[in-house]
């Protein structure tokens, strides 16, 4: 019995056969799916940490002068966030108002979206009563862009604005929701 114990010892250990081409595309398979995972996760991880920000552009929509005092006016731009196959979409809106001057003697002006807080259709302005009334779901506001009646859960979105060389610009829209209202924070 000694002997058959040590006759089995002394035979040598399969070698393992050189890796193949299944081998091959197995590690291939491995370092791949290790660069797909990097590409989704590095984006992903920068979004939550909040470091990926989009540059500030804004629009000039015309000189200080084209706004009369307490009239609210629609104007129309391109909008400088657009991408080249945007085509007629990139042609945008806002609402605006010269409120007149502030206390510190500078203009000040209203600049609302045109989207409705509700689900974003284009609202218009009645001059008559005073009132943004959005055609799809009945929301109505009031000339401040507070909400009057309707769907609308919150008022219209309030844009930023300044005024430069002469000419009153809006920061570029983008459709606004509230994590990212289009104002500043409080």
């Amino acid at each position: 019995m000694h002997e058959i114990h040590e006759a089995a010892g002394s035979l040598p250990s399969p070698v393992s056969p050189e890796p193949g081409r299944r081998g091959f595309f197995r590690l291939l398979t491995g370092v791949m799916s290790v660069v797909a995972s990097l590409a989704v996760a590095v984006p992903f991880v920068d979004y939550l940490l909040g470091r990926r920000r989009r540059e500030v552009k804004w629009a000039a929509l015309d000189s200080l002068h084209a706004f009369p005092v307490g009239e609210t006016r629609q104007v129309t731009f391109d909008n400088p966030l657009r991408q080249p196959w945007d085509g007629m979409v990139s042609r945008t809106s806002v609402y605006v108002r010269n409120e007149g001057q502030g206390p510190d003697g500078q203009p000040k002006f209203l600049v609302l979206a045109v989207n409705c807080a509700h689900l974003g259709c284009p609202v218009s302005w009645f001059s008559q009563s005073g009132l943004f009334m959005c055609p799809c779901h009945g929301g109505v506001y009031y000339a401040d862009g507070q909400r009057a009646a309707g769907p609308p859960p919150r008022g219209l979105y309030h844009c930023l604005w300044r005024v430069r060389d002469g000419r009153l610009e809006v920061q570029a829209p983008h459709y606004p929701t509230l994590q990212d209202t289009l104002t500043e924070p409080a």
